[in-house]
C-alpha cells in the first residue's frame, strides 16, 4: 500500500496502518538518529518520540512533503531537542562500514578500512550538527535538496551551503587518507 493511503487510514485510527509505516520507515529513521547523535540509546528515544508525534500529529499531516521527509522532520527536531538538552557519547557506527565495498582482502587492508571508517566518524562527530545532520540524509539516506530542507524546516539553499561546508571540512579533516 502507498504511503499516502496508509498516511489515509492510519489518521483514521487504523493501527495496523500506522504499524506499516513504522515497519516500513523506522529502520531509516532508527539509522538517521544513530548517526546523527552517535548513541543507539539516544537514537532509539528520538525515533520512538518521533513515532509518539507522528501518531499524535498525523490529522494535520497535509501531505505537502512525503510521508518519509514529514517523518525524517520529526526525527531531526527530536534529535535537536535531545542534542540541546545533551552532550553526545560518540559510539561505534556499523552503518559507515557499508560505505566501504565488501571484499576479500588482506588483514592489512581490513585494518586500513577500520582506520578509515574511525577517521571518517570522528570526522563526522566533529562537524556543527546541522551540516553533520544534512550530510547524512544527503550522502546516506539519499534525500533530495528539497526533501533536507523540508525534513529540517530550512531553506533549500542553506541546505546546499551547508552540505558544502560540511564536504569541505569532511575533505580537509580526510586528506590524510587521499
Amino acid at each position: 500500500m502507498p504511503d499516502v493511503e496508509l498516511a489515509r487510514a492510519a489518521r483514521l485510527g487504523d493501527e495496523v496502518a500506522f504499524e506499516q509505516i513504522v515497519d516500513r520507515h523506522g529502520p531509516a529513521m532508527y539509522r538517521f538518529a544513530r548517526r546523527l547523535l552517535l548513541h543507539d540509546a539516544n537514537a532509539q528515544d528520538v525515533v520512538q518520540d518521533a513515532f509518539v508525534s507522528a501518531w499524535k500529529d498525523l490529522p494535520s499531516y497535509a501531505g505537502r512533503s512525503s510521508l518519509r521527509t514529514w517523518l525524517f522532520s520529526l526525527t531531526a527536531r527530536r534529535a535537536a531537542d535531545l542534542q540541546r538538552r545533551r552532550t553526545p557519547v560518540p559510539v561505534d557506527d556499523e552503518v559507515l562500514t557499508t560505505l566501504l565495498p565488501a571484499t576479500t582482502r588482506s588483514p592489512q587492508q581490513d585494518a586500513l578500512d577500520r582506520e578509515l571508517v574511525t577517521a571518517l566518524r570522528q570526522a563526522l562527530a566533529e562537524l556543527p550538527w546541522r551540516q553533520r545532520a544534512i550530510w547524512l540524509l544527503r550522502e546516506i539516506d539519499g534525500l533530495s535538496y528539497r526533501e533536507i530542507a523540508d525534513a529540517l524546516a530550512i531553506p533549500e539553499d542553506s541546505v546546499r551551503g551547508q552540505l558544502y561546508r560540511g564536504r569541505r571540512a569532511l575533505a580537509e579533516r580526510m586528506n590524510s587518507w587521499r
